[in-house]
């Protein structure tokens, strides 16, 4: 009796454990979910950490628990991320006799080469050549700086010009492309008062993007600066206020060697999407796949390079709108139609990891799925939905002009939202990895808030009734895609290119470049633009560019400083790999 009494026990204690399964979409349910995802033993979901692990696990037991068939390894598509990069235990400058200290007298860059430089020094302005309709700037009149450690300013001359036409090129990256180019042995920048009133180091961060230089760049202090220039007459502060009155470039030799070894660790992670399916019905429709999707990554506890819009801060960046709300529609979605199981055609649903790293887990997703993305008839996204206005309703869907139906359909459905609709299939988020695969999107959300990544976007911030509405109504929409007669008609919507702040091109290839910056021998082509003058040139997707003019290309911060360059109807040559063969196409811009 005792025996059987405790098996009873047992039972109900495994069966508590167990996730719940409710076909309807509720208050209570919602929660459950955001207040998990969003909760401090989560620590923010940062991709690659336990947290993230677990979140992972969590929404995979919620599918399987509704009955899902789980996809690739038990539910798992796991990925490699490169998540930050740290200062090694062999950083060394030495000016002459004298040693200095990292992180207080001296910082590498995460995309620094590693290794050790001995050379004499030159100090070359802010490392800036440019000339255009509107400025010729040079700063390698001077000295020759080939073979030497190149000493600039960080900044421009122009810095309080919100428009000026130095902004592209006064970036780290873009300085230490322009010392490559002009072949020096490291780079060594500096900031003027002008820049940073503060003698201080930026923190070492990782800027989301693998891609590393062939020369080691630095960062120093003001002080160790003018330690090397201590015997020229000039300091840090005299040079840049003179250049900045003058508007004119300064270089010379400083009569200084110095021998500096970079150690920078790029830190490796695995993270994971989460994927499932709900078969269709209808045998000549099952082999169509609609997917449903939200990323549930977030921030970790923030810091530099993390995206926090507080920076400053180190706390659990909750994220609970954005993006544990998304999730919890995928989860609520994928529930209710396990319960109907009348979808016309199979629909896949995905959490997808590292978005906040670059979109990696849908581009990992698409590049690797479960099946053809040809078959593929839509893909709705999740992000940021649970901030719903009580009172004017506005819903944005974005990707509206990726299928020549879907507004009609939207607007026939909507059961009372104010609408703000975007025809465009690129944007901030997963969907732009499927729009890219010629695939009908829709991007739902309830839009951004002053608690946008920070640690204030807490659950009880959530208007869980508003969530409620959002998502039965994405459970209309996505009911009447899965069951229509004929797929969603797909058509290109918008540029392929994500717009970047600042970018002011003369010229465009017509590809949409990956971003994340995953691929080290160059900048890898996820999409090619139809009609455009990289597809005219032969340029597939896929392709791997390494050079632009012969000028080397190895990131999407060296690709858009080489269009600054160029003129439309210009000829130019294009280095790239195609299936580890080295080809040159010439496209004519």
């Amino acid at each position: 009796m005792k025996q059987f009494l405790y098996s009873l026990v047992l039972v109900a204690f495994l069966a508590a454990c167990q996730p719940r399964f409710n076909p309807e979409i509720t208050v209570d349910d919602i929660r459950e979910t955001i207040e998990y995802l969003a909760s401090d033993s989560l620590k923010g979901r940062k991709a690659g950490t336990p947290g993230d692990r677990l979140a992972a696990e969590y929404i995979r037991d919620r599918f399987s628990a509704a009955g899902l068939k789980l996809l690739f390894e038990e539910g798992f598509q796991p990925f490699e991320l490169v998540t930050s990069a740290t200062t090694g235990s062999n950083n060394v400058l030495q000016v002459e006799e004298e040693t200095f200290v990292v992180k207080e007298d001296f910082s590498p860059y995460a995309f620094s080469a590693n290794g050790r430089v001995e050379a004499p020094v030159v100090f070359a302005g802010y490392g800036l050549e440019l000339e255009n309709d509107s400025v010729k700037w040079n700063d390698f009149t001077g000295p020759d700086v080939e073979g030497k450690w190149l000493l600039i300013l960080q900044g421009d001359p122009d810095m309080e010009n919100a428009q000026s036409p130095f902004v592209e090129f006064s970036t780290e990256r873009a300085k230490a492309l322009k010392a490559e180019d002009k072949k020096a042995a490291g780079l060594i920048l500096v900031a003027g008062p002008a820049f940073s009133e503060k003698d201080d180091l930026s923190p070492l961060f990782f800027d989301k993007n693998v891609s590393r230089y062939s020369i080691p760049v630095l960062q120093i202090t003001r002080s160790t600066a003018n330690k090397i220039l201590q015997n020229t007459g000039f300091t840090v502060e005299n040079l840049e206020d003179d250049m900045l009155k003058k508007k004119a470039s300064v270089g010379f030799e400083t009569g200084i060697t110095i021998s500096a070894t970079v150690d920078v660790q790029l830190e490796k992670a695995v993270s994971q999407n989460v994927a499932a399916l709900i078969a269709g019905t209808d045998p000549g429709l099952r082999d169509e796949y609609i997917v449903v999707g939200a990323h549930y990554d977030h921030l970790g506890m923030g810091g530099q390079g993390s995206g926090s819009r507080a920076p400053d801060t180190i706390a659990v960046h909750y994220g609970a709108d954005d993006n544990a709300s998304g999730v919890a529609a995928v989860i609520e979605l994928a529930e209710k139609m396990a319960a109907g199981k009348n979808n016309r055609r199979s629909v896949i649903f995905a959490a997808f990891g590292a978005e906040e790293m670059g979109l990696i887990g849908s581009k990992a997703f698409v590049a690797d799925p479960p099946v053809e993305t040809s078959r593929m008839t839509a893909m709705f996204n999740f992000d940021m939905i649970g901030r719903l206005d009580a009172e004017n309703k506005a819903l944005s869907i974005g990707g509206t002009q990726t299928a020549k139906e879907i507004e009609e359909i939207i607007h026939r459905l909507n059961p009372g939202f104010q609408l703000a609709l975007s025809g465009e299939g690129i944007g901030p988020s997963d969907h732009a990895s499927f729009y890219l695969q010629n695939i009908p999107v829709f991007f739902i959300s309830t839009g951004a808030h002053a608690d946008y990544h920070t640690p204030a976007d807490t659950p009880g911030k959530i208007n869980y009734e508003g969530a409620v509405e959002v998502m039965e109504f994405a459970h209309t929409l996505v009911s009447e895609i899965a069951s229509l007669d004929s797929a969603l008609t797909f058509r290109e919507a918008g540029p392929r290119v994500q717009r970047t702040r600042g970018g002011r091109f003369r010229v465009s290839l017509g590809i949409m470049p990956d971003y994340a910056g995953m691929e080290d021998r160059g900048l890898r082509v996820d999409a090619v633009s139809p009609d455009k003058p990289a597809e005219k040139a032969g340029m597939l997707k896929g392709d791997i560019i390494t050079a632009i003019d012969g000028k080397k290309v190895g990131n999407i911060y060296d690709y858009m400083n080489r269009l600054q360059s160029l003129e439309a109807g210009q000829t130019i040559s294009v280095d790239i790999i195609r299936d580890e063969q080295k080809v040159v196409l010439l496209v004519q811009l």
